[in-house]
């Protein structure tokens, strides 16, 4: 009874409902027989239980059947009334940990690692005073580390690493001096480490990797008199490695990888005599890598890689007696690897990793000491000289890598000994010569990299006794002659690359026998003839590329069997037929067939590759509509179906390819209207709908592609105004619309596009004047051309801002006024036609050296390189002069002629008068003698009116018909005096 009324008193009456649920359990304990359970933890144990789930059924023999020292996953006392260890590692439970544990107050051993625990860790299991270990890793437990963990008083191992725990590591963790492993990883700690970490004298290992931890590490670490491995990888520490770290004298294990450590490494570190492992990869750390570090005798790792030590290498593998692996990578290491490096062949270096720094000098000769080398990477970094031939003394050497440096000279043949090289990692040198035939030798080669070299002559056929062979790229060389005819050996072989060579000769039918091929890149090479049937085999095949060769022919039907492909490029070749057979694959993710001459209609079959994002089929010879079903290509984002014979219109369907960003339909026969939902592709980058036969307008909601880079319309038959909205393109680099039947006037919202540097509106009826607005276009740099239209008005004085501008054509309009001295400052100028226009004045100097058919077609205009304005104005005085000259003789005529005429009457009135005196003296016969004179001297009226005279008439002069001697005042002297009289009063 007293032990009913404590239990009901620490219950609390918040659980008096358990009471019942207790004493129906005590009643059925104290009733079973001598061999059942009786002890009052079982209750405790039956209540946690309750708070998992067991889908295993690892707890069903918890029951108060049995005596719970029977129970799986329990250990109890010698007398078997208390529960010692509960071990329920690895089975499968799920829910919470229990807040009842606190009551196994006997308990040392809790495990309940490698399950699926939800929740928190329970504060109550500070009550659990003898408890050595506790551990709760690999769960899914969340929340902190509770701060009544400090209680345990006795524990010794901690670990609840790998949950998604968070927070602070609480420091009361610093008063668990018994402590031996604290083991902290794979959570979402974060702040910095607890400087009380230090009173745990006893600790041996301290697992802190893979948080969030920050901050200094505390200098206090050195307290930590006993502790082997520190490691405390992938966290963001910062600042500098304490130099107290070098009092651990039993330190064995030293990884600080992947933090924000700086400054340089302390010297002291050289005195942690029993290291075996160190690594500081990943950090900030600088400065020169300290020589002390050749103390470390027991040290069988070192990674120093991906920081910023500089300086020349000063460790050696002679010191270091019992270093297996060296990296060193990622550094500003210089200088050259130490002469004496490796002193004897009695070296135990495995692994020497030196890449990405920038070392230089030849290749160490006394690195083939290194006898137990496995892994040797040089790459990246200034090495010159050739390769010495007695590579093959390196006989344990799997890898190989001496990429992106410079060396030179051959390929050595003795590397053919080297019977366990793997892998063979050269390129990006300058290596000549052939690829010798003794390659063939090495029958565990899987992996080959020659590529970006100088190496010519044939491939050896050798090369295909390597029957390990996996990879091969000798991309960027220039070996000549044909595949070998054996390729089909290498029946291991996934990738093969012979890119950009100078092979020739037909695909070998054995290529088709590489089952495995999974990459086959033949192009940029002179390969000819027809694909195999045997490609029918390469059914993993995912990747081909073919293009820049001289294939021919149709396509073998077989190659539809290739359902794995994702990825085909053929383009740039003399194909023919059919595209048909490479849409066998649903998996397509590009087809390039470009420049072949493939023809009939484009299959709707393609639609079936959902995935496809690249489809380019320009100049080919296909025919026929362009398949609506290509709407359901959600994921295209290159659509190029330029140059071929294509009608009808745009199918509507596309309207679905969203991601569309180039679009490319140009020179076909495509017709209809430009359809408006071109404004709903956001993300369309280049539009290129020219050399077709649209029509009508451009839509306005192409002002939507607000990305677009390139928009091409020529040569098509366009109507009305360019919209307005062109100027919320404010990507645009090309705008091309020239050879329409555009009208209006250029949109002032153009200034918005300001990235533009080609502008074509050549050949249209635009009209109205040049807008000062394109001045503001100062990327304008390839061409503003504006030719072939009706502008009117002057040219502005705002393009001389266009100083990029490297051409300009405003052409055949009806542009006036003078050429504006701004237009001087375009310096970059190299085309300018001006011609057939109205413009006047004279030419600025600097217009000069451009050619005469610049400037014609304008009359008005003057200066180099046409006639100078003092030439042109003396010509226009002299076609003055000339008129001037007609009217000043007809002047000198008429009034010489009047002159004469006066003259002339008044001699002749004088002589009248000297006849009538001298008449009167005479007989009266003399009178009709005179008249008879008189008749015969002037003839009739009308034979003297139709003469060749001159003749005077209402003050009007008639010039004779003889034009070669013209005269002012001669008159043969025979007039009609009736008729001078009449003219003359």
């Amino acid at each position: 009874m007293r032990f009913i009324l404590f239990t009901q008193l620490e219950m609390g009456s918040a659980q008096m409902c358990n009471l019942v649920l207790f004493l129906a359990i005590l009643h059925a304990v104290l009733a079973v027989s001598p061999g059942e359970d009786n002890s009052a933890e079982s209750y405790w144990l039956l209540r946690i239980k309750s708070e998992l789930v067991d889908p295993v059924g690892v707890l069903d023999n918890w029951s108060p059947r049995a005596h719970m020292c029977s129970w799986n996953g329990l250990t109890c006392s010698l007398d078997q009334t208390h529960v010692l260890g509960m071990n329920l590692s690895g089975s499968g439970l799920s829910g919470s940990i229990s807040h009842e544990l606190w009551h196994l107050t006997s308990l040392q051993i809790l495990d309940l690692s490698s399950n699926s625990l939800t929740g928190s860790i329970p504060s109550e299991l500070g009550k659990l005073q003898n408890l050595q270990m506790l551990l709760l890793y690999a769960n899914s437990l969340s929340g902190k580390i509770p701060e009544e963990i400090g209680l345990l008083k006795n524990l010794q191992v901690l670990r609840v690493g790998d949950n998604l725990l968070s927070g602070e590591i609480t420091p009361s963790i610093g008063n668990l001096t018994q402590l031996r492993v604290l083991g902290l990883a794979y959570c979402q700690f974060n702040g910095s480490i607890p400087s009380g970490i230090g009173n745990l004298k006893h600790l041996v290992s301290l697992d802190l990797q893979k948080n969030s931890l920050d901050g200094h590490i505390p200098e206090e670490i050195h307290g930590c008199e006993e502790l082997q491995n520190l490691a405390a990888l992938n966290n963001k520490l910062e600042g500098d490695i304490p130099a107290s770290i070098g009092m651990l004298r039993s330190l064995q294990i030293l990884n600080l990888a992947n933090n924000s450590l700086s400054g340089s490494i302390p010297v002291e570190l050289g005195q942690l005599s029993n290291l075996t492992y160190l690594s500081l990869l990943g950090n900030r750390l600088s400065g020169r890598i300290p020589s002390q570090l050749n103390q470390l005798v027991q040290l069988e790792t070192l990674d120093l890689s991906v920081n910023n030590f500089s300086g020349a290498i000063s460790l050696f593998n002679a010191q270091l007696k019992n270093l297996r692996t060296l990296v060193l990578s990622n550094n500003d290491l210089t200088g050259s690897i130490p002469s004496n490096f490796c002193l004897s062949n009695s070296s135990k270096l495995q692994q020497l990793f030196l890449a990405r720094n920038s070392l230089s000098g030849k290749f160490q000769l006394d690195l083939l000491n290194c006898r137990s080398l496995q892994q040797l990477d040089l790459s990246d970094n200034n090495f010159e000289g050739g390769l010495p031939s007695g590579l093959e003394k390196l006989e344990h050497l799997t890898d190989l890598l001496l990429n992106n440096n410079s060396f030179s000279g051959n390929l050595p043949s003795e590397i053919g000994n080297m019977s366990n090289l793997e892998t063979l990692i050269l390129f990006d040198n300058m290596i000549t010569g052939r690829l010798p035939p003794e390659i063939g030798k090495l029958q565990r080669l899987s992996t080959i990299y020659l590529y970006d070299n100088q190496m010519s002559g044939g491939i050896p056929t050798e090369l295909t006794n390597c029957t390990s062979m996996t990879k091969i790229d000798f991309f960027g060389n220039h070996f000549t002659g044909s595949i070998p005819a054996t390729i089909g050996k290498l029946k291991n072989l996934n990738m093969l690359q012979l890119r950009q060579n100078d092979l020739s000769g037909p695909i070998p039918p054995s290529l088709g026998y590489c089952k495995r091929l999974q990459i086959m890149a033949l192009a940029d090479n002179k390969i000819s003839g027809t694909l195999p049937e045997t490609f029918r085999f390469l059914t993993e095949l995912n990747k081909i590329t073919l293009y820049n060769n001289s294939f021919e022919g149709p396509l073998p039907a077989s190659l539809f069997l290739l359902k794995n492909l994702k990825i085909i490029n053929f383009s740039h070749n003399r194909f023919s037929g059919s595209i048909s057979p490479l849409l066998g694959s649903n998996s397509l993710t590009a087809l390039d067939l470009t420049n072949n001459s493939f023809s009939g209609p484009i299959p709707s079959e393609l639609t079936q590759s959902r995935n496809l994002s690249r489809l380019r089929l320009a100049h080919n010879h296909l025919s026929g509509e362009i398949p609506s079903e290509f709407g359901s290509l959600s994921k295209l984002n290159f659509f190029d179906l330029s140059f071929n014979n294509l009608t009808g219109e745009v199918p509507p369907q596309l309207s679905n390819c969203k991601k569309i960003q180039h679009f490319l339909l140009n020179n076909n026969q495509l017709a209809g209207t430009m359809p408006p939902w071109l404004g709903s592709l956001e993300e369309l980058g280049e539009l290129d709908f020219s050399f077709n036969n649209f029509h009508g307008n451009i839509p306005a909601e192409i002002g939507s592609c607000s990305g677009l880079l390139k928009l091409s319309l020529h040569s098509n038959k366009l109507s009305g105004n360019i919209p307005q909205e062109i100027g919320n393109l404010t990507s645009l680099n090309v705008l091309n619309l020239q050879r329409n039947n555009l009208s209006g006037s250029i949109p002032s919202t153009i200034q918005e596009c300001e990235k533009i540097f080609e502008l074509r509106l050549s050949e249209n009826f635009l009209t109205g004047s040049i807008p000062p607005e394109l001045g503001k276009l100062t990327e304008l740099q390839v061409i503003l051309d504006l030719s072939e239209n009706s502008f009117s008005g002057e040219i502005p004085s705002s393009l001389g801002n266009l100083m990029k501008l490297e051409g300009l054509n405003l052409s055949l309009n009806h542009l006036q006024g003078e050429v504006p001295f701004s237009l001087t400052k375009l310096t970059s100028l190299h085309i300018l036609n001006l011609s057939n226009n109205d413009l006047q004045g004279q030419l600025p100097s600097t217009f000069s050296g451009f050619p005469l058919s610049s400037f014609l077609g304008n009359d008005k205009l003057c200066g180099p390189p046409l006639l100078s304005c003092l030439e042109s104005a003396g010509q226009e005085k002299r076609g003055l002069s000339n008129t001037a000259v007609v009217g000043i003789i007809v002047a000198i005529v008429f009034t010489s002629s009047l002159i004469c005429l006066v003259m002339l009457y008044m001699i002749v009135r004088i002589w009248c008068n000297w006849r009538k005196v001298t008449i009167s003296s005479m007989d009266a016969g003399g009178t009709e003698q005179r008249r008879e004179e008189e008749k015969w001297e002037y003839g009739d009226k009308e034979k003297r009116t139709n003469g060749k005279y001159w003749k005077v008439n209402s003050m009007a002069l008639v010039p004779s018909q003889d034009k070669q001697n013209p005269r002012t005042c001669i008159f043969h002297f025979k007039m009609d005096t009736e008729i001078t009289g009449n003219t003359l009063v």
